[in-house]
């Protein structure tokens, strides 16, 4: 149901399960017509930007390495670690976090992953610097990435690039700015561009791209709106928390009304799509309604899906050795190549 399926969300992009999360159930809500509490709009909006800088981390990691700069892999893997340790204060699950309820979310923000968080972004700008030392002018990586894959701005537009990919040649979209979601109207934050479209490009907008991250995130953590996390139980959207459905009457019907199948929160016979900035680009669902629990229909549009259909292209007139540069710079993640 609307619910359980944000396992299988989780299994798309696994580097950023997060974001996959929140982009299901944005999707769900937008058919539904419900609109989250600004507390947990917040909380969304904090575990979508870790998600990307986890994503991002790994991206110009893995293709560091693959150039041959292991040292920076190793940089970027360790403050994904840390990513992976704030994931699981907040929600018990480091990897598939299931986290995201049609409402709501799995449980609140509390204190000690605000503090995560803190630490975090108080530690991971001089890494990110040190990293950047590492690669921004070392001889080796900038020939292997300089003018390697380019892709010009009206070939991005042509062939439905989105995210970093995008950005890097010129394409200067982003749905939190363009069609704002969720809160982002409420922080101050830059979209991250370049023009030359090449491997070099696409590094950088993500390495810029997580400086913005944590200026989102450190703007969402310090102004962290009270009040409840998930819509009320006169609304009946959300799956109450175990200790309501175990200790009031009221907890309890609500969970009850929820999980039956023929019951649980009305869906109308409509459909409807909606997208977030993932971190590899526009991730959206369509969902189609038709009054059940299930969805009639439900269709991804994953960015990787529709960046690998760049790689030959990108790939042509280069030798073998750039593979893995070209291949690196796209971050196709293969379970959302899946059909």
């Amino acid at each position: 149901d609307y619910n359980q399926y944000v396992t299988v969300t989780d299994r798309m992009n696994y580097i950023s399960p997060m974001a996959n999360n929140v982009a299901w159930h944005h999707s769900v809500e937008t058919l539904l017509g419900v609109e989250p509490t600004k507390r947990c709009q917040y909380i969304r909006v904090i575990i979508s930007e870790l998600a990307r800088i986890s994503d991002h981390l790994l991206s110009t990691g893995a293709m560091g390495l693959d150039v041959g700069a292991f040292t920076f892999f190793l940089y970027a893997f360790y403050q994904r670690e840390r990513i992976y340790d704030i994931f699981e204060t907040l929600c018990g699950a480091r990897f598939t976090n299931s986290y995201t309820r049609v409402g709501g979310v799995m449980h609140d923000m509390t204190p000690q992953v605000v503090d995560r968080i803190r630490a975090f972004l108080r530690d991971f700008p001089k890494t990110l610097e040190d990293m950047e030392r590492l690669l921004n002018r070392n001889r080796i990586f900038v020939d292997r990435t300089k003018d390697v894959g380019v892709l010009s701005r009206e070939e991005a537009i042509q062939w439905s690039a989105s995210g970093p990919v995008a950005r890097a040649s010129g394409v200067c979209r982003d749905l939190r700015v363009d069609e704002p979601y969720l809160c982002y109207e409420d922080f101050e934050f830059d979209v991250c561009c370049a023009q030359a479209g090449d491997c070099f490009a696409r590094y950088y907008v993500r390495i810029a791209e997580m400086r913005e991250s944590m200026r989102i995130i450190e703007q969402a953590v310090e102004n962290l709106p009270a009040g409840p996390v998930n819509l009320g139980v006169d609304e009946r959207a959300t799956l109450p928390n175990k200790a309501d459905v175990y200790q009031t009457i009221e907890g309890t019907i609500t969970h009850f009304e929820l999980v039956m199948a023929n019951r649980g929160f009305e869906v109308p016979q409509e459909e409807s799509y909606a997208a977030i900035e993932a971190p590899n680009g526009e991730l959206g669902f369509y969902v189609a309604g038709d009054g059940s629990d299930v969805a009639y229909r439900a269709r991804c549009r994953p960015p990787s899906f529709i960046h690998f259909a760049l790689f030959p292209y990108l790939i042509a007139g280069h030798t073998l050795s750039d593979v893995v540069a070209v291949l690196g710079s796209l971050n196709i993640i293969a379970a959302e190549l899946d059909r």
